[in-house]
């Protein structure tokens, strides 16, 4: 399934308004930072974190609205960490989504503070959701969640790996550990958060949903690597190649292209098992592992 189901479609554009509504305008002072923070975030996208919080959400009987701050959170922490990793310090990209990067479009300076503020704001809209205050102690563990999802054991010390490990090899133990907090940190932080919204606390489905976490990022990134060396710019919308000629440790450099496509497809097979102790009511998650290991771009 390389394409969204309409009612994730529909889910998708319920993350846009939602996004939109919770950026600054981009006539308020300082107008610069806005503009470029509304860049950053509103210009496409799969939204494949606000989907898992919705997708997770709703598989407990959750209303939307319930989940809309912990979508957009994620997101905006997903932007923020777009913004940066392109900077000419960190992997140094032009494009991104079909357009130039934010440091390109706005400078380095501005995207920096975007980058900043995106991720300020993330926390802000969490804490200032009223549907979650009757629950402040739901509420403070959503915020350590999306916290530690953000820092130094996760999608931060997952960068610090990735910018040490260029032109390393790497086992595949080592890899996947960079994965696992570079990319897989806040997509099972957007499952957890969507569980916690609709306010599941039970420890074993927690730990099955952790599990369908940890699959789908792995395979997100499993499949990004391959996209990297068999898409097209125009395609993916991003540099393609751009791994490979960075010399970065990716799944196919290291285990090759098929057995890369055999760990994607145990990944997603892992997935969908543990989507499965939910039954029925998680087909959107179901749906959601399926598409991010058949994905075009």
């Amino acid at each position: 399934m390389n394409e969204l189901t309409p009612e994730l479609l529909a889910l998708s554009a319920r993350a846009d308004e939602a996004l939109a509504a919770a950026l600054p305008d981009a006539t308020q002072v300082p107008t610069q930072l806005h503009r470029a923070m509304r860049y950053a975030v509103l210009g496409g996208g799969k939204r494949l974190r606000p989907l898992l919080v919705y997708a997770t959400g709703r598989a407990f009987g959750a209303a939307p609205e319930r989940l809309d701050s912990s979508a957009v959170a994620v997101e905006l922490i997903h932007a923020y960490s777009l913004v940066h990793d392109d900077l000419p310090a960190m992997d140094d990209d032009a494009l991104r989504r079909g357009r130039p990067t934010c440091h390109v479009a706005f400078g380095e300076a501005t995207a920096i503070l975007a980058g900043d503020a995106l991720q300020a704001l993330a926390f802000e809209v969490l804490a200032a959701d009223a549907l979650l205050a009757h629950a402040p102690a739901t509420q403070l563990d959503m915020l350590r969640v999306l916290a530690t999802a953000c820092g130094s054991h996760g999608m931060a010390g997952g960068q610090a790996l990735d910018l040490a490990a260029v032109g390393q090899a790497l086992t595949h133990d080592e890899l996947e550990r960079m994965h696992v907090h570079k990319t897989g940190a806040l997509i099972r932080a957007s499952v957890r958060l969507g569980a916690l919204a609709a306010g599941c606390h039970d420890a074993a489905t927690l730990a099955a949903l952790d599990d369908y976490g940890h699959a789908v990022g792995l395979a997100f990134q499993i499949r990004d690597d391959l996209l990297d060396i068999e898409g097209a710019t125009d395609q993916l919308g991003k540099t393609a190649g751009k791994d490979l000629a960075a010399n970065k440790p990716t799944y196919p450099a290291i285990l090759g292209v098929a057995a890369s496509r055999a760990e994607l497809a145990a990944l997603t097979a892992r997935a969908l098992d543990a989507a499965a102790t939910l039954g029925a009511p998680a087909c959107a998650l179901r749906d959601l592992a399926r598409f991010v290991a058949e994905r075009a771009s």
